[in-house]
């Protein structure tokens, strides 16, 4: 065939034309249109499009067992958004992105433990219920939780100085939806940017910072399952997160609470921090 600008989409579109598995069919001819427009429109020199293709090599070099840079920027282009904000519940509990740091299994714990292994001077406890959309308890709900500390660190990134599973917890629910743990508030952080994804963001002149919160995947049978976080409200960067990924309804007051009989309650000291999160999940169809 005689290559053209004319003809290239389409032959390619037509290289397809036998793949057996229809949604990968109808994936790749859309991805080759948008591809092919996407090259017409820029019209990268020879110099630019090698630039692309070390920079996608990059990302796959600079993955590990505990980072995934491709994620990372799937993140910063706002895509990680898009397909959870597509594919998130109708109704309850809005979605966010999950984050490059869900890499390993959160430890099993019982509700009320804490996930601070460190022992943070700075006490927070987290509670709340899972509920179904009409409002009835979800007893035995899992709730997976991970988050970084103080300092704006996950264990994974600091493991000569966090032991493993710092932050993490995999905690189910009680008879009435019920769960609790202690933990520290989490501080705002800047993405990874020692990367080919930091590299873009300096010459983006953009920030790599993201704002306070705490990650969650809640599951619950016959339900859907959600993938969210809690905000810190009022923490740095909650309008200008590195990911897009700030939803209005997910912003949550993390309190300080002197109440001498809710801390006794908990097993913390007064005074401590209060964050209440209830879960609400869409029944599936």
């Amino acid at each position: 065939m005689d290559f053209s600008w004319e003809t290239a989409t389409s032959a390619v579109i037509d290289s397809f034309r036998d793949t057996p598995d229809r949604r990968l069919r109808e994936i790749m001819e859309s991805a080759v249109r948008h591809l092919h427009d996407f090259v017409r429109e820029v019209k990268p020199t020879m110099a630019e499009w090698n630039a692309a293709v070390e920079f996608v090599t990059a990302l796959g070099k600079t993955c590990t067992d505990t980072r995934q840079e491709v994620i990372l920027f799937s993140d910063v282009l706002g895509v990680s958004m898009m397909v959870e904000t597509l594919n998130g519940q109708q109704e309850g509990t809005e979605s966010t992105v999950l984050g490059p740091f869900h890499l390993t299994e959160s430890p099993a714990r019982a509700l009320g433990d804490s996930i601070d292994l460190m022992n943070g001077p700075d006490q927070c406890v987290v509670s709340g219920r899972v509920l179904g959309s009409d409002g009835t308890p979800l007893p035995g709900a899992e709730i997976d939780v991970w988050q970084c500390n103080e300092e704006g660190f996950y264990d994974v990134q600091q493991p000569d100085v966090q032991p493993a599973g710092n932050g993490r917890g995999l905690f189910h629910a009680d008879a009435e939806g019920r769960y609790w743990f202690r933990s520290v508030v989490p501080s705002h952080y800047p993405i990874p940017t020692d990367g080919p994804v930091g590299v873009l963001l300096e010459k983006a002149n953009r920030h790599p910072f993201r704002p306070a919160h705490v990650h969650f995947i809640v599951r619950a049978e016959g339900h859907e399952e959600v993938t969210t976080h809690a905000f810190v409200r009022n923490s740095p960067y909650v309008e200008s997160d590195a990911v897009f990924a700030v939803k209005r309804s997910l912003l949550t007051d993390f309190a300080v609470k002197r109440d001498e009989a809710t801390a006794k309650r908990f097993g913390v000291a007064a005074p401590f921090t209060h964050a209440e999160v209830d879960f609400v999940l869409q029944r599936k169809p």
